[in-house]
């Protein structure tokens, strides 16, 4: 049913037994999440209306709260007569044999919906049992999911499936092999992934991937399963490799901006490896959860999670990711507007990758530096300090850093009022930022761009580059710093 025909049908099926009774009329919101949690099915539906029609002193919300919290949500929607469970058991029970098993893997797959090729791999299949997804779609038990070559499964029916295959030994170590295909799968295309997304000139050519474009187009589309497959690394069985696959994962969800989903990936990593006494996965987890922390303004846990990656990587011996994790300290302890602590730490990185002969992460570390140093108001180091990195950015061959120590540089610049020489720097940033597609990096030059505009005096110029600056942050999935260009705009006076 629709929305609309589940609140008519639980409003009309409470007036039919009391004319008076009119919870579901004012509680709109509870009803419609009583209809979302019966899945829209008329059968559900009508059970929970029955419940309620049982209980007249029971609000629509008490028994939203019992089905949400209840570990079977199939139990509650029975009411002595009718049974959810009992419905799908006889629809299952008529299915053949091949459309019955297929049912059951898809019930056990991460995420809401699939793509053909992971119903493949569930199925154990070389392709996509087309055919049987077709039956199942015709019996109402699989549904066509938000494109082409996706499927998904009621969540009702998905519980009725799990209860399935949990009851049955044989049919439970059948499931956990399926599990363990699409974990292993993703793992496989999410590494091959982020090598692409991390791949710099003079690195060997990722073979599955072509272009960075193909890497993440793989990523958006398999992110919500891909996500869900890493919480299975609560589970000893499939630890190891979600924990692998989590660490695939923080690079593209860093570029996407997409940091609940690093925060939730990383917590879970953090805990299973701690669990395995695996110290180097652990940091991984904490530095990547320190990364999002500090995205979404939560400064002190995330300076906490670097220290906590710092010492996990100093006790284990590896020096290059120690480095880095003072470089990501520095970044959090300036956020938190301690300038010159976040200058020493930014320090220990650089020292730490020149020990090592990383070029790229001394690189890291004299921008991050030049940030803290003009935040110290130590402005003629500041500039010193972005323009070797700029220097060693170019020579690693790592445009897109590049970029970022151009679009630092010209911050720089503008604050010691050489707009004309900012405004250059700004340009350079732009252009390669665009290269990448890194529509949120373009989005803060255009607006540094017309701060630097504003700065001459060229209002036209700089309103311009704002509403630019406001479309570059909404294609990068950042709504408030888009709100806050247009604010920007609107404020200028041709």
């Amino acid at each position: 049913m629709s929305p609309e025909e589940a609140y008519d049908l639980l409003d009309r099926a409470l007036r039919i037994a009391a004319p008076g009774d009119a919870r579901v009329a004012s509680e709109g919101a509870a009803a419609a999440e009583l209809a979302l949690l019966c899945g829209h099915l008329p059968l559900a539906l009508q059970i929970a209306a029955a419940l309620l029609v049982l209980d007249r002193g029971k609000l629509v919300a008490e028994l939203v709260v019992e089905l949400a919290e209840s570990g079977d949500r199939l139990q509650h929607l029975d009411d002595g007569e009718r049974s959810v469970r009992a419905a799908f058991d006889l629809s299952y029970r008529r299915l053949p044999a091949e459309q019955a098993r297929l049912l059951r893997l898809l019930a056990l797959a991460p995420g809401p919906e699939v793509t053909a090729e992971v119903v493949a791999v569930l199925d154990g299949a070389d392709a996509p049992p087309v055919r049987v997804l077709d039956a199942l779609s015709r019996a109402h038990l699989v549904e066509r999911g938000s494109g082409r070559g996706r499927w998904r499964l009621h969540d009702l029916v998905r519980a009725f499936g799990v209860g399935v295959v949990r009851a049955d030994v044989g049919l439970w170590e059948e499931g956990e092999a399926a599990r363990e295909r699409v974990l292993e799968f993703y793992f496989s295309w999410a590494d091959a992934a982020d090598e692409r997304l991390r791949w710099l000139p003079g690195m060997p050519e990722p073979e599955r991937f072509v272009d960075r474009a193909g890497a993440l187009a793989w990523f958006d589309g398999e992110r919500a399963g891909v996500v869900a497959a890493v919480q299975w690394a609560r589970e000893e069985r499939y630890a190891d490799t979600a924990v692998w696959l989590s660490q695939c994962l923080g690079a593209y969800l860093d570029w996407r901006r997409i940091f609940d989903d690093l925060i939730t990936v990383s917590c879970v990593a953090r805990e299973a490896t701690n669990r395995a006494g695996n110290r180097v996965g652990e940091a991984i987890a904490w530095n990547n959860l320190g990364i999002a922390l500090r995205e979404t303004g939560r400064v002190e846990e995330a300076i906490e999670a670097h220290n906590r990656a710092r010492d996990l990587y100093r006790a284990a011996g590896y020096r290059t990711r120690e480095a880095s994790a003072w470089d990501n300290l520095g970044c959090a302890l300036r956020q938190a507007g301690w300038a010159e602590d976040a200058v020493n730490a930014h320090i220990r990185a650089r020292d730490l990758h020149q020990a090592e002969g990383d070029r790229r992460g001394e690189a890291m570390a004299w921008d991050n530096l030049g940030f803290a140093l003009g935040e110290a108001g130590r402005v003629g180091e500041s500039i010193d300090a972005r323009t070797r990195a700029r220097d060693l950015f170019q020579a690693v061959g790592d445009r897109l850093r590049e970029a970022i120590a151009w679009n630092n540089l010209g911050a720089t610049l503008r604050a010691m009022d050489q707009v004309e020489e900012a405004i250059e720097a700004y340009k350079k940033a732009l252009e390669r930022y665009q290269e990448f597609e890194d529509w949120y990096e373009t989005g803060r030059t255009l607006s540094n761009l017309a701060l630097a505009h504003q700065h001459a005096d060229r209002p036209v110029e700089a309103r311009a580059h704002y509403l630019q600056s406001a479309d570059a942050y909404t294609r990068a999935n950042a709504p408030a710093e888009a709100a806050q260009a247009r604010t920007q705009a609107e404020a200028i006076t041709p």
